[in-house]
């Protein structure tokens, strides 16, 4: 059975990708491991897939061509078999640190590439379990096909290297997490300087995307705002598949044995296909902890167990928020059949703003937050 159609049936099942790879992918492995240490030439588009399992199910996808470059490394970045973790320096030009006076102790991070005249500001909110990092290699590729666009990547509360104090009481409403991004933003403008706010285009993926509409819907950035993309979750199928999120966390391991271990675990298990994506993004969801046993002292910096009191407050209401805010609309989803109800309403209504585009994000998850 094909990866699409394997992906497909698991997907309607309501399962997440098993902990390991299948038979015949190992098989596959080790016959690249016999052919030397560098992955064989294949077509771009090909090399490094970065379509998440959850997200493969499809009957009007467009398939990119290979002259499109869309799956293409950034460059000065090895591509062989190594594991070896890709510093944030190779797609941002500064990370900054924001604490404002209300925020109890909380002192939020973010990598920032700024605009180049009048260009755009990416704005990027990760998914939950993830962080700013999930976006460096899409930023890459913003960048080259629009060299004036500036990228905000932030880590939001409880993730990255976002910092709350001991025994601060975990708060990821929506609400809290939508004020939380609206706050980066402009703490970015007054610590850069710039004597106006850039255009801005929201960009968020699963947790991200409610939180991006959320602050879209507000209104609170006014004119600044050309639009916002939501990439991989609606409404309708992020409630139903989030029935399943426990059974995925119960599959993970509780920790690693190094960095370079986690990065193999989330490449074999499928939970990032993008080995260059997971060489970025995968040290910054990790933390070393001395009390931890010795063997896997890598620990999980978000506890997203910790999070279920959370997840309903995400997605409800999401498909009305993104038809009604001001501005224009991305949405970005492996096929039409995951639309719900109001979403396919909306399609018919041309309330989207272009066709569906297989997913491009940067670190695509297998969990619906």
């Amino acid at each position: 059975m094909s990866d699409l159609r394997r992906a497909w049936a698991k997907s309607k099942l309501g399962l997440v990708p098993e902990p390991f790879m299948e038979r015949e992918e190992e098989e596959e492995l080790k016959q690249e491991d016999q052919a030397g240490d560098q992955v064989p030439e294949l077509p771009e588009h090909m090399d490094d897939d970065s379509s998440s399992a959850s997200s493969m199910s499809s009957t009007g996808t467009i398939i990119p061509t290979p002259s499109q470059r869309l799956f293409a490394r950034p460059q000065g970045v090895a591509t062989g078999r190594t594991l070896e973790p890709i510093p944030w320096t190779t797609y941002f030009e500064r990370q900054l640190y924001m604490q404002p006076g209300d925020a109890q102790g909380v002192t939020f991070h973010a990598y920032l590439t700024s605009p180049v005249d009048n260009g755009p500001l990416f704005v990027m909110h990760h998914g939950a379990g993830s962080s700013a990092l999930s976006f460096g290699v899409v930023s890459s590729e913003i960048r080259k096909r629009l060299p004036s666009a500036g990228i905000l990547a932030i880590d939001c509360r409880g993730h990255g290297s976002t910092i709350s104090p001991d025994g601060t009481e975990l708060d990821l409403r929506l609400a809290t997490l939508s004020a939380d991004l609206f706050f980066m933003i402009h703490s970015t403008k007054e610590q850069m300087g710039w004597q106006q706010m850039p255009s801005i285009m929201l960009v968020g993926h699963s947790l991200g995307g409610a939180v991006v509409t959320d602050l879209a819907f507000t209104g609170k950035l006014g004119t600044s705002l050309l639009g916002y993309a939501v990439l991989d979750v609606v409404e309708g199928s992020a409630m139903d598949a989030l029935q399943s999120m426990q059974t995925y966390l119960s599959t993970r391991p509780s920790g690693f044995a190094s960095i370079e271990t986690a990065i193999e675990w989330h490449i074999r298990s499928r939970t990032i296909r993008s080995s260059v994506s997971a060489r970025t993004s995968v040290p910054a969801l990790l933390r070393q902890e001395e009390s931890a046993a010795a063997s896997r002292p890598w620990r999980w910096r978000t506890n997203l167990a910790a999070t279920q009191p959370f997840w309903e407050d995400w997605f409800v209401g999401l498909s009305k928020k993104f038809l009604g805010a001001r501005g224009g609309k991305l949405l970005l989803l492996a096929g039409t059949d995951r639309l719900d109800t109001e979403l396919t309403i909306g399609q018919m209504q041309g309330k989207l703003g272009r066709n569906f585009l297989p997913l491009l994000s940067a670190q695509p998850q297998v969990n619906t937050c």
